[in-house]
């Protein structure tokens, strides 16, 4: 999964999170992290890509750790309060 040329708009929570997910397996040692936390599988996790919880599962891995956070953000073109933002509007 490559991240778009144009930034995610942050009214879109489950885009927005679909983007964090392509930077967080962009990298070998934090996608694992990102599996091993959450408990996911590689399966699981490509069967759950249009599942909320799963988008969920995404913003709070990211605000867990604010390093990544913030690399996420910047990767993505966002502020990190914006993906802070998709994690709330995807739990409301």
């Amino acid at each position: 999964m490559t991240i778009p040329a144009h930034p995610p708009s942050p009214a879109d929570p489950q885009a927005l999170a679909l983007s964090a997910l392509g930077w967080i397996v962009a990298d070998d040692d934090r996608a694992g992290r990102f599996l091993a936390l959450t408990g996911l599988t590689p399966d699981l996790l490509r069967a759950g890509l249009g599942y909320r919880a799963t988008h969920v599962a995404v913003i709070d891995f990211l605000c867990a750790h604010e390093p990544d956070l913030v690399a996420a953000a910047d990767a993505l073109g966002v502020k990190p309060e914006a993906l802070a933002a998709a994690g709330k509007a995807l739990q409301a």
